[in-house]
């Protein structure tokens, strides 16, 4: 049974504990090292809904040139009048789903994560007001959906798969199909991430 049905306002208060402990990095310095990588940001946005807590994620749309038609967390690289990443994940999650970010209280960021695609990604943790009207920008993204936290944390819903890039085998994280979409990859590892920082 998950926690969070005998716990059900314990979930901030968690992230909050490990944003203080320093397990969610302050954010302020995370501006990367390396110039030949773009920064960019995604915010994990955490609801409260049906009594349950819930992760949205995005379907990107068939349009794009990276990562078309994959399950995502909204998000996108950062642009010269971006104060600072975390700015860059509200400015994206608002250009792509509607989210305004005066409904989002940030709790912190996880690690930072190398793309292939020479992305340097910071995953950024935020609770968000729900209900909130959202509204999908057709050019980026073909959908938005939750998924419980709950059956993210049965790890009887995920498994591995070996996938090669440039010639090299690599082990990726797949969740099973929910509501018609598969979390994988990247977005997955980021999603198995917070859920191990919560011992979930």
């Amino acid at each position: 049974m998950s926690p969070f049905v005998d716990l059900p306002g314990d979930l901030p208060e968690r992230l909050a504990r490990h944003a203080a402990g320093g397990s969610l990095r302050e954010f302020q310095n995370l501006h990367p090292q390396d110039e030949r990588q773009v920064p960019a940001a995604v915010l994990m946005p955490l609801i409260r809904r049906d009594h349950h807590w819930h992760l949205i994620y995005t379907l990107r749309s068939s349009l794009l040139h990276d990562h078309s038609g994959q399950v995502s967390f909204p998000g996108g690289s950062r642009e010269p009048q971006d104060p600072d990443i975390v700015a860059t994940a509200l400015r994206e999650s608002q250009e792509e789903i509607g989210l305004n970010p005066r409904v989002v209280t940030v709790l912190g960021c996880l690690a930072d994560m190398d793309m292939v695609t020479r992305f340097k990604v910071t995953p950024v943790v935020g609770v968000c007001e729900w209900p909130t009207p959202l509204t999908v920008n057709p050019d980026e993204v073909d959908r938005v959906f939750s998924i419980p936290i709950q059956w993210l944390a049965d790890k009887q819903n995920r498994y591995f798969r070996v996938h090669t890039h440039l010639g090299r085998d690599f082990d990726a994280v797949y969740f099973k199909p929910y509501d018609g979409e598969t979390v994988w990859g990247a977005t997955a590892t980021m999603t198995v991430e917070l859920l191990n920082l919560l011992d979930l």
